[in-house]
């Protein structure tokens, strides 16, 4: 077959990633949120140890809605422990990463839904849980 091009054209092989895996770009956008939701939650739990020590942290994807659903999709939700099971937060990826315009605005973002959530299972203002709550600087 004439003029077919083939990727390993030369002969050297397939090539090798850009970037070795260490490497912070070669992190997936999934991970780096995910880093930036482990960050908030020490940074929190350094202050509130005791109050969260049966609050467990997850991310999701997106949350599951009714197929009906009308009305703004959530960033985050707390789920209530039943017995043994314990309070988990769920913090949803994508509708964060659709809300924010960079990765600082996104951690801004991560910061103030995990501060309103833990004021809300703590029955307290988010301003009294991080002072920084709703501040635009980090």
């Amino acid at each position: 077959m004439a003029g077919v091009r083939r990727r390993d054209r030369r002969g050297r092989g397939l090539r090798g990633p850009l970037a070795p895996p260490q490497a912070p770009i070669s992190r997936t956008r999934a991970e780096r949120f995910d880093d930036l939701v482990e960050d908030e939650v020490r940074r929190l739990g350094s202050r509130w140890e005791r109050e969260l020590a049966r609050v467990e942290f997850t991310v999701a994807e997106v949350p599951d809605l009714e197929p009906r659903f009308d009305g703004p999709v959530p960033l985050g939700r707390t789920l209530p422990g039943e017995g043994e099971l314990p309070v988990q937060i769920v913090v949803y990826r994508r509708p964060l990463e659709a809300r924010a315009a960079g990765e600082q605005e996104l951690g801004r973002l991560i910061r103030d839904l995990l501060v309103e959530e833990v004021a809300d299972l703590l029955g307290l203002s988010p301003e009294s849980v991080d002072p920084s709550y709703d501040s635009p600087d980090d």
